[in-house]
């Protein structure tokens, strides 16, 4: 598109916004065109937690399925769009309530904590959620011998470094982090040796213990904001550099170029317009569904505060 198509379409949207009463979420990997656009920039959980806090009677989501089925679990009275159907998460497509129903036959007793990076019938199997952020904190707060926890089995690693608990991992994984290697972030280290390096709970072991900081994106937003070097290697979607740049413009980000969710990319500004001229695609829940998943949510911002 040239400047000026886009700068129509976003004139667009604008107007769209105003008339339907709607309120345009965008998670940190989007597009930049599509980050510049959005009302609130964030992680998946807080969105939905700002999205539910406002006076909109529409949220777009920018992100994948999970993450607008979260906004409508916190928002049930609200329609929550996702701009493209397609826009899904190969993680959390990894585990399923029928598989998880027998999982947990095989460990009775065990609570099952759920990564919000999974469908809302998954967590309505589920005993409580967590985020990468909180994930350590919600573990601890069930007091439990051991927890099943799906579907990362590498945020299930890190938890396992900072609980007693024993963690019954799931073996599913994001293939987006899995790309993230050591030998990228060793190469990257000596490229640019004085820079800091930070990476997501969702990459290997093997790639957390070459970081200076293992972070939820919420997390790498505050470290970025907060450090004192200034260069500093992203160890998860290449997308997160773009808001870290445009806040941090006296910093240096560099990505690890195999790190590209594609489904995340899905998103643009001619689906965002559709999205609201069509009020396309609306996500849709069933109630009984949604009851229990929504149990899963509020216990954890119960335990978490």
């Amino acid at each position: 598109m040239t400047q000026t198509d886009t700068r129509q379409l976003v004139e667009e949207i604008d107007r769209l916004k105003r008339e339907k009463r709607a309120v345009i979420l965008g998670h940190n990997y989007q597009i930049p065109e599509v980050q510049d656009i959005v009302d609130y920039l964030g992680d998946s959980l807080e969105l939905s937690r700002i999205a539910a806090g406002t006076d909109a009677e529409v949220i777009v989501f920018c992100g994948v399925h999970f993450m607008a089925e979260t906004a409508k679990l916190l928002s049930p009275e609200k329609t929550v769009l996702l701009p493209d159907k397609d826009a899904g998460c190969p993680m959390a497509d990894m585990v399923d309530p029928e598989a998880l129903r027998k999982f947990k036959q095989e460990h009775p007793g065990a609570p099952v904590v759920a990564y919000v990076n999974t469908s809302a019938a998954t967590k309505a199997e589920s005993d409580i959620c967590c985020t990468s952020a909180n994930a350590v904190e919600i573990v601890q707060s069930l007091d439990a011998e051991e927890v099943i926890f799906i579907p990362d089995h590498h945020l299930a690693g890190w938890v396992q470094e900072h609980t007693e608990t024993r963690m019954i991992a799931w073996q599913g994984y994001c293939p987006t982090h899995i790309r993230i290697s050591p030998q990228a972030i060793s190469q990257a280290k000596d490229k640019y040796p004085d820079a800091a390096v930070i990476v997501h709970p969702e990459t290997p072991a093997e790639v957390r213990k070459l970081a200076d900081a293992v972070l939820s994106t919420g997390g790498m937003v505050r470290y970025a904001r907060e450090t004192d070097a200034k260069d500093i290697i992203l160890g998860t979607e290449y997308g997160m550099a773009y808001r870290l740049q445009n806040e941090n413009p006296d910093k240096t980000f560099y990505t690890i170029q195999a790190a590209v969710c594609p489904n995340m990319k899905k998103i643009t500004l001619p689906k965002v317009a559709e999205a609201l001229q069509k009020m396309q695609y609306p996500i849709e829940i069933p109630e009984d569904i949604a009851a229990r998943a929504r149990g899963t949510v509020e216990r954890m911002l119960q335990a978490s505060g």
